[in-house]
């Protein structure tokens, strides 16, 4: 066992040991046969494992094998649910195609060229990610890839040595990203674009840096992306936000890392330069955070001065219960990390297997609130991130004696739209926006005349 000292910066007072088995080790699915815990399990089910897997993507890394899935109780513990392939996430004709091929032993491109058909299938890139959020550059006229710009005050960013993650979450809304389809992968690696098209857009204030997962990036290629943005020019750019899963999938990025000292390094000049630091960290089930090295991770940030914030959506088979939400929040609150979003699964990849209905949501999501204080309420939800922009369920109304969901945006496409109430129709099999119908007798919903211009081009969002 040794010991590593990671209090340089004076913001632990502990020593955190790290032992040699949990250095960083990642598993594909060309190592599905190494992972020792699986050997346990029947032919069949690693089979099952074998086809979904060469589909949708598949990486997990031996820290979440071995300190968060809790092994007695698979196949049903929440956490293996999170990483490990399960045949249901396919539509069952989908897996037998696949299975059959592998089972006829046919070649690796005739698996990959079936594979590509069917994530096609799959909705890889939901909510007009590549139609309407991808902006141009005024300059040139040509789109900037690895950039999108949905909502007028934030922009997202991919960097391209940010596109992958310390372990995959199988119910992924960006699994696109990680198939090896360039078709279907956003990313940059030009700073130097995205630094110009942010000096030109004053109106925005956000500057999210996604992925994948940015934390995967060595910090050396995240400080070239960001402190160039404590020039002056970039004044108007107040917040950095850096979605990850870090904090759960490989908390040692922040702790033991050899690096780790330098991101600390990093988030306290942004900060000190005037900008607010975020971690938008995804947290799916209160287990995450139950870990001497994650507790550790989660102090070390905040003592540097970044905000914390969590969000994760609502899956079948993970945390699809009230209690578990209510804990989770009572948990973040006392590691100081603000709820932040409750989101519900987005319509893409094995949303079949994860998706539970808009009506059941709702109801977790009321009945998890209850179960907090006040200062845990800064949840919001349930919330579909579609696209025309973020659908807030408020809940259930009778009008006219008509039943209806009542609905908001919380961001839209058109800044007008925002917190602008509407109704749908009460159906309890419905799962996404797409899935509603307007209440009284409408034929549209408010904003579709619009969304759909812009959809066509008549209208920039």
């Amino acid at each position: 066992m040794n010991r590593i000292t990671t209090v340089e910066d004076n913001f632990l007072d502990d020593v955190i040991a790290v032992d040699e088995r949990h250095r960083f080790k990642v598993y594909t699915q060309k190592d599905l046969q190494r992972i020792e815990q699986l050997q346990a399990l029947s032919d069949d089910t690693r089979f099952e494992m074998l086809v979904v897997s060469s589909i949708l993507p598949f990486r997990v890394n031996r820290y979440v094998i071995e300190e968060l899935i809790d092994w007695t109780k698979v196949p049903e513990d929440p956490l293996y649910q999170l990483t490990f392939p399960q045949k249901a996430m396919l539509p069952a004709p989908m897996y037998e195609q696949m299975a059959a091929l592998l089972k006829s032993g046919a070649a690796s491109a005739e698996i990959h060229a079936l594979a590509k058909s069917l994530r096609a299938q799959l909705n890889p890139h939901p909510a007009g990610q590549m139609e309407l959020n991808i902006p141009l550059d005024e300059l040139s006229g040509t789109k900037l890839n690895g950039l999108q710009h949905k909502y007028r005050e934030t922009v997202l960013f991919f960097p391209g040595q940010g596109q992958t993650c310390h372990s995959y979450c199988t119910f992924c809304f960006r699994w696109a990203q990680f198939v090896g389809d360039k078709d279907l992968r956003m990313a940059s690696t030009e700073a130097a674009a995205m630094h110009g098209y942010l000096a030109r857009h004053t109106e925005v204030s956000d500057l999210l840096v996604t992925g994948g997962d940015p934390m995967v990036m060595k910090t050396k290629h995240l400080a070239a992306y960001l402190d160039p943005l404590t020039a002056p020019e970039y004044d108007h750019i107040r917040t950095i936000r850096i979605g990850t899963k870090a904090l759960t999938f490989w908390p040692q990025r922040f702790v033991s890392d050899d690096d780790a000292a330098e991101l600390i390094s990093l988030f306290t000049r942004l900060i000190r330069a005037g900008k607010h630091v975020a971690l938008m960290a995804h947290f799916n089930h209160w287990r995450e955070m139950e870990t001497d090295i994650a507790r550790a991770a989660i102090e070390r940030v905040r003592r540097a001065g970044v905000e914390i914030r969590s969000q994760a959506p609502l899956l079948a088979h993970i945390n699809d219960n009230a209690d578990d939400w209510a804990r989770t929040w009572k948990q973040q609150v006392n590691c100081g990390i603000i709820p932040y979003y409750m989101f519900i699964e987005r319509d893409t990849g094995a949303s079949q297997y994860f998706e539970v209905p808009l009506v059941r949501v709702f109801e977790i999501y009321r009945d998890a609130i209850r179960q907090v204080s006040g200062i845990g309420r800064t949840a919001r939800g349930p919330v579909m991130s579609a696209g025309p922009g973020k659908v807030e369920i408020q809940g259930f109304a009778e009008i006219h004696g008509e039943k209806v969901f009542v609905l908001r945006f919380l961001q839209a496409r058109n800044p007008e739209w925002t917190h602008r109430p509407f109704f749908a129709a009460y159906d309890e099999q419905a799962y996404w926006l797409d899935d509603l119908k307007p209440a009284f007798g409408q034929e549209q919903f408010f904003f579709e005349q619009e969304y759909a211009a812009m959809h066509e081009g008549r209208i920039h969002p």
